[in-house]
């Protein structure tokens, strides 16, 4: 079943370029900021809610899919090694299913694994990177949401499998409170307390890219609707995604969401 996200608007059958996302919410943030992008250059465009959007993309019940390098990587090439953005962006590239091309991956944007620490650890550690934390791997108690599958390595140090918690304010408040000394979240979260040290993956990246990128069946886009998907790559960021995500869980509609911040961050300036 496929179910057109928000109203109005143009339709399929009136030459609408369908923007394919997954069931949850983040992924249908990105897709209205893609169809948002189109619909700036003079292209219809609706976004069209799948189980499976890559599927939808493969049959062409959507012309445009938006995700994240490493994901999709995963995806196509279970396994493949790599942890830079441009050697993660270029594989997966290269397994890339027949008839479908990716567009620019957005360098700023972006939403992987990362890692919380207090300020006291930060202190006590003298580092604010995760190669700091390998230093001291032999000290590591992580937690992580129930649901979120971190790595199991970063670098060097192999880490012990995270403590599990029910959400993000039980995890930090174990962080805050000592029980554990490592919590395991994820770059774009809006949920990350500010008093936290989020620790940085500075080059070369220690942790898997997972940058903002969209991918489209060849042949079926025109130069300028390329072009207007491409140039989403010039003015996301993870900021941006935080901010976005926050207000969707406040119940802002994602369509609309994304129409303003182009209004906002106009394409090709």
């Amino acid at each position: 079943m496929l179910v057109l996200a928000g109203c109005g608007g143009p339709q399929p059958g009136d030459g609408s370029v369908g923007v394919g996302a997954g069931p949850d919410p983040d992924s249908v943030l990105l897709a209205n900021l893609y169809a948002a992008a189109l619909r700036y250059y003079g292209t219809p465009a609706h976004v069209v809610e799948l189980s499976d959007p890559l599927a939808g993309l493969d049959s062409g019940e959507v012309t445009v899919v938006p995700g994240y390098t490493g994901r999709l990587l995963q995806r196509f090439a279970p396994g493949t090694r790599g942890t830079g953005d441009e050697q993660v962006y270029k594989a997966m590239v290269g397994m890339l299913p027949e008839g479908v091309s990716a567009g620019d991956y957005a360098t700023a944007a972006e939403d992987k694994p990362a890692v919380a620490i207090t300020e006291a650890t930060a202190a006590d550690w003298d580092g604010r990177d995760l190669a700091t934390m390998v230093e001291h791997c032999d000290e590591l108690r992580p937690g992580a949401p129930r649901g979120m599958r971190p790595p199991s390595s970063v670098g060097t140090c192999t880490l012990p499998a995270p403590r599990e918690f029910s959400d993000d304010t039980a995890l930090f408040e174990a962080l805050q409170a000592d029980r554990i000394n490592v919590a395991w979240t994820m770059t774009a979260d809006p949920k990350v307390p500010g008093e936290v040290v989020v620790l940085a993956d500075r080059k070369p990246n220690m942790v898997r890219a997972q940058n903002v990128v969209p991918l489209y069946r060849r042949n079926e886009l025109s130069a300028r609707q390329v072009l207007a998907v491409n140039e989403v790559a010039g003015v996301l960021d993870t900021a941006t995604l935080k901010q976005l995500r926050k207000d969707l869980a406040a119940g802002a509609d994602p369509r609309v969401l994304a129409e303003e911040w182009l209004a906002e961050n106009p394409l090709g300036r």
